[in-house]
């Protein structure tokens, strides 16, 4: 089910400017547009090359498409809206051209033309596009419209300075929007910044450090410095939590002061935080290094069950003194009554 939009001021725009092909443009009265469509995404047709909007008008675009995430989508989702009728070509180039011109790829190529067909907007995928296009290449598919943002984008080839200069100065080019905040070297940063984590993932998952392409002592240097920041994590919380009940006792049986009890524990996070990345960069030796994470483990469950004995004891403590002021008191009472 579509729904239909008169689109008669276009229309008229159109054959003021073109008396030629107001035939062709009258086909415009009633613009079909995909139910889902919003009508504020539709891009009105270009006058800078005549096409036969009576049958369906064929665009293409093209990329790399590795990662495919929804700022592609919505690039060719803006491509495929571009008339009433559009048939969304989309060429992809092959792993050779694109690891020779940009870079290696996440995906395989087989896997970057499977995403695309199972997008919703793309009619017909073009495997191994060519990295500059040419008129065989526009004949060859019949090609009304090429897309594309309007930066000009170098060839890294050395055929052109943009590599969509040929089809605007054939006036075959039209223009699409980015989408801010989205794109595939993003994504790749975001796991780069946060390797170790993903690397411990994956650990926990089944993976092997040979599946991941760790050496051995890498693996137990990234298990040794996620023990140290779990390390933090808990010594953070017992900051918090033990010191502060350990705190009250203290300053109720009057052991330590309150100010050296917090500059000792801060010390203490201190020198254990400092001891562990000494540990697993390897400065202390490469047996250390090795087993970083089974030292780190050991040591957390020693530091749990030193504040636990710590608080124990001045509870104790605190409970011996008030027996013993109790017993002091009760006798001058009894000589009272």
């Amino acid at each position: 089910m579509v729904k239909t939009r008169k689109n008669q001021p276009v229309i008229t725009a159109l054959a003021a400017s073109h008396p030629a092909v107001v035939p062709v443009v009258s086909a415009l009265s009633e613009e079909t547009i995909p139910e889902k469509a919003p009508a504020t995404d539709i891009c009105e047709p270009s006058t800078s090359h005549e096409v036969d909007v009576s049958r369906p008008v064929r665009v293409y675009a093209d990329g790399i498409f590795d990662l495919f995430h929804f700022g592609h989508a919505k690039a060719l989702e803006q491509a495929k809206r571009l008339f009433p009728n559009t048939h969304l070509i989309v060429g992809c180039c092959n792993d050779a051209l694109t690891h020779q011109y940009k870079g290696k790829t996440v995906l395989s190529e087989d896997e970057r033309y499977e995403s695309l067909r199972h997008c919703r907007w793309v009619d017909e995928v073009v495997t191994d596009a060519p990295w500059v296009l040419d008129i065989e290449f526009i004949n060859k598919h019949k090609i009304d419209f090429v897309t594309h943002d309007a930066l000009p984008y170098s060839d890294a080839s050395g055929q052109a300075n943009d590599v969509y200069d040929f089809v605007k100065k054939l006036g075959k080019f039209k223009e699409t929007q980015r989408t801010d905040g989205v794109s595939t070297s993003d994504i790749i940063l975001r796991i780069i910044k946060d390797y170790n984590d993903y690397v411990m993932r994956n650990l926990k998952r089944g993976y092997s450090r040979k599946e991941l392409g760790l050496s051995f002592v890498k693996e137990k240097q990234i298990r040794g410095k996620q023990a140290m920041k779990q390390l933090s994590d808990k010594m953070r919380d017992q900051r918090v939590q033990v010191a502060d009940r350990v705190r009250k006792h203290v300053a109720a049986a009057r052991i330590l002061p309150k100010v050296d009890m917090e500059k000792n524990v801060k010390e203490f996070a201190a020198g254990v935080e400092q001891l562990v990345d000494r540990i697993v960069s390897g400065e202390l030796g490469v047996d250390l290094a090795q087993n970083a994470d089974k030292y780190v483990s050991g040591f957390i469950r020693q530091f749990e069950d030193g504040y636990s004995k710590l608080e124990q004891a001045v509870r104790t403590r605190f409970m011996t003194r008030g027996r013993r002021a109790k017993a002091v008191k009760a006798p001058r009472l009894s000589r009272l009554q």
